[in-house]
């Protein structure tokens, strides 16, 4: 026992005196190589943060800031104003643009539901389209006339010398007056006048055989019917004058109620 201790001893005399100068050389390697590596790192670190604080000492200049901010405002005013040109309308261009023009036929309703054509026609007999005209989406009054050699002329209401009933007549731009007429399936010609009044409301119709009366209608493509009148806008007989003809109401197609 006693030689395996004084043996330990030798062995550990014998490491410290061979070993320990080796050992030591070694570990003061690491000691240095680790210096060496911290300090890189703070001067690297250091050098990280001094970019940083100049840079942000640069923007926050207020020369620098403000310009900065003028050009995120001017880039968006800019992207914002290209947008609305795109969505910007043609001043010239109307802001509704107007409905082609709907033309509704003028007729008369007869007994046993048939219907008669309302015609124009002049002393030649030569015969026109008569027709209720619709220039916008609102259908309450639309303008009647007759559409001769494609010219539209006024229908209305005369006042009447010894007639018993108001002629109903389309006025040319020369005065002329033409007829307005219902005409049979068969041909037969019926006169169209106006035969009462209710107020400011003068009542048209055909008037067939035994003075029987034929209600006038204006009906439109899509078989919407609106009513055909005479209207009285002022108290006196005479409601206006037009190439020298005395005018008794105005005639429309009004919506039924």
């Amino acid at each position: 026992m006693l030689n395996k201790c004084i043996q330990k001893k030798i062995l550990l005399q014998v490491n410290k005196c061979v070993l320990g100068p080796y050992l030591r050389h070694v570990l003061n390697t690491f000691k240095v190589i680790n210096i060496m590596f911290r300090l890189w790192s703070s001067q690297y670190l250091w050098t990280i943060k001094f970019q940083l604080m100049k840079t942000l000492k640069q923007s926050l200049k207020p020369a620098k800031f403000i310009s900065l901010f003028l050009i995120l405002i001017l880039g968006f005013s800019f992207g914002n104003a290209q947008v609305m040109d795109k969505d910007k309308t043609d001043p010239n261009k109307p802001e509704t643009e107007l409905q082609p023009e709907v033309l509704w036929d003028v007729k008369a309703y007869l007994p046993a539901a048939k219907l008669i054509k309302i015609k124009a026609i002049d002393k030649d007999g030569n015969i026109y389209d008569v027709k209720a005209i619709q220039s916008f989406d609102d259908t309450s009054m639309l303008d009647i006339k007759a559409i001769v050699n494609g010219e539209r002329l006024p229908i209305k209401l005369i006042v009447k010398d010894t007639d018993v009933y108001y002629p109903l007549k389309a006025i040319t731009k020369d005065g002329t007056l033409l007829d307005i007429k219902g005409i049979t399936e068969s041909g037969e010609i019926l006169p169209v006048k106006g035969v009462g009044r209710s107020g400011t409301i003068v009542h048209i119709r055909a008037i067939g055989k035994s003075s029987s009366f034929y209600t006038l209608f204006a009906i439109s493509p899509e078989g919407q019917v609106n009513d055909v009148k005479g209207i009285k806008m002022l108290n006196t007989t005479v409601e206006t004058t037009i190439k020298g003809i005395s005018i008794f109401a105005h005639v429309k197609a009004l919506r039924q109620n």
